[in-house]
């Protein structure tokens, strides 16, 4: 089985980062694809057991539903981390584009920057509403788990993905190139063959 060039450059994922800011995202990296994997799986095996279950023993699996929730935040909440890592996020690039070279590394410091920002928001506000759910002493109905944990990985996500844009801002300060992530250079790769 041939890997891709991403599946490589995760594998062997080493950051271009100085000291330990080069240590940190090193271990977010590999977290993130702990993370990542491990949920992706868990949704796997327990959509398989439900399914084997209903069909086969003609009894769901009661937990099912409140188990493939809690992994979906979770994998989505650790995915935007992994997302802006690798410079996989929506741009709306028209004006960027037109920029000379110079010109589209300070707006994409500026995007960073805000970026990390509404990230930094976010992960405030989504604890103000962990909280709040925790004084509701709310708990899931089949699972009997607090509310409240299935939300935890929301702020985690919010901090990290805010961490990752503050780490690609500061290494499009030090560089000449414009870098989408810490070890994404910006440029489109032209993928069309002639036939």
């Amino acid at each position: 089985m041939d890997m891709s060039e991403d599946d490589v450059v995760e594998k062997n994922y080493r950051s271009m980062l100085p000291g330990p800011l080069g240590v940190i995202d090193t271990w977010i990296s590999k977290g993130e694809a702990v993370i990542l994997a491990t949920g992706i799986i868990l949704m796997a095996i327990n959509t398989v057991a439900n399914v084997i279950g209903r069909f086969v023993f003609g009894e769901s699996l009661h937990f099912s539903e409140e188990v493939n929730r809690m992994l979906i935040v979770l994998v989505t909440f650790a995915g935007i981390g992994y997302a802006a890592r690798h410079g996989r996020h929506i741009r709306m690039s028209a004006i960027y584009d037109a920029l000379p070279t110079g010109g589209r590394r300070w707006l994409m410091i500026f995007i960073c920057l805000f970026t990390s920002l509404v990230m930094f928001v976010l992960c405030y506000y989504s604890v103000g509403y962990i909280t709040t759910i925790m004084g509701r002493g709310r708990s899931l109905p089949s699972t009997g788990i607090p509310a409240w944990w299935m939300y935890v990985w929301v702020p985690v996500g919010f901090a990290v993905t805010g961490i990752q844009y503050l780490m690609t801002a500061y290494t499009n300060m030090i560089s000449k190139d414009v870098y989408l992530s810490t070890h994404v250079v910006d440029g489109y790769k032209d993928t069309e063959t002639e036939v």
